[in-house]
């Protein structure tokens, strides 16, 4: 078994794409479903903290910018660290990631 980052991304600025309070609290209810199953599975390694949807961006000439936003209105939700025997194995984990039912996608990153 390896290692795998599933870095999670959707939209979060673009008003008619966000959840309704009530959809909102039933994705929460999703997340917990699957992060319960993962870890039945014993297919988890980390789960870090949440963390602010603010954030800086720091570009290459030096400049700070406020936001996660640079070029895109997608942004980094958040991440876990999973153990998959391949990239196919680790996708197919991610197949049932609740950001998808948001419109948000995953970026599957194996470890060194």
């Amino acid at each position: 078994m390896r290692e795998y980052l599933l870095l999670f991304r959707r939209d979060y600025q673009t008003k008619q794409l966000q959840p309704t309070p009530d959809q909102f609290q039933e994705n929460l209810k999703q997340w917990g479903e699957w992060f319960g199953k993962l870890k039945a599975e014993d297919k988890i390694v980390a789960i870090p903290p949440r963390f602010d949807g603010v954030g800086k961006v720091l570009d290459s000439t030096r400049t700070i910018s406020d936001g996660p936003y640079l070029g895109t209105k997608e942004s980094f939700g958040g991440f876990i660290i999973i153990k998959a025997g391949s990239y196919e194995d680790a996708a197919n984990i991610a197949l049932d990631c609740p950001v998808l039912h948001l419109g948000g996608n995953v970026e599957i990153r194996q470890a060194l």
